[in-house]
């Protein structure tokens, strides 16, 4: 745990205000759900809360039988992670934040297929370097919610993805919407 050096009273409502320096370098926006932890040392520990994230395991299954199925490489996001990846995606991706372009498309509940080969490409993560392989990406929606995405990627860069893919990526992330809401 890293001391940030500010401290915050509770006002008479209970209630502590996280400044906007933690809040922006955290992405957490208004209206965020916070998961709270308490310690036996009587630290309260606060956590994005990541619905999907409760689902890990299940989701590290479901990628890995999705990729052996398609043959092509998946990602399962929420909101701010890579959640799991299997099918030659690296398994370091996993727990690395998700690109400000993917946290848009999420967000504004956009469906993405790009062949590779124009503008529509859009990086998993902040760190990604496979530029023009091509994708499809799918919100998962859970009760009207956008709550993370599926993410299929093509084999090498040139290799078409079409309606098929598109289909395999929209049941992928309806499935795990309706898992998130039993």
């Amino acid at each position: 745990m890293k001391a940030t050096g500010i401290v915050r009273r509770i006002d008479d409502l209970g209630r502590v205000v996280i400044p906007k320096e933690i809040r922006r370098t955290l992405r957490i926006k208004e209206g965020a759900p916070l998961e709270i932890f308490t310690d036996r040392e009587g630290e309260i520990i606060l956590k994005k809360y990541s619905p999907i994230g409760e689902l890990g395991s299940f989701s590290k299954e479901y990628a890995e039988a999705l990729a052996q199925a398609s043959g092509h490489g998946i990602c399962i996001t929420d909101r701010d992670q890579v959640i799991a990846a299997a099918g030659g995606v690296k398994k370091e991706s996993v727990g690395k934040p998700i690109s400000r372009e993917l946290e848009h498309v999420i967000h504004e509940r956009e469906q993405v297929l790009s062949a590779g080969d124009d503008q529509k490409f859009v990086k998993v993560t902040g760190d990604d370097t496979e530029e023009g392989i091509p994708q499809v990406i799918c919100p998962i929606l859970c009760e009207g919610d956008a709550i993370g995405s599926v993410v299929l990627l093509g084999k090498e860069p040139g290799h078409r993805l079409g309606e098929t893919e598109q289909v395999l990526a929209r049941c992928a992330a309806g499935f795990m919407g309706r898992q998130m809401e039993q």
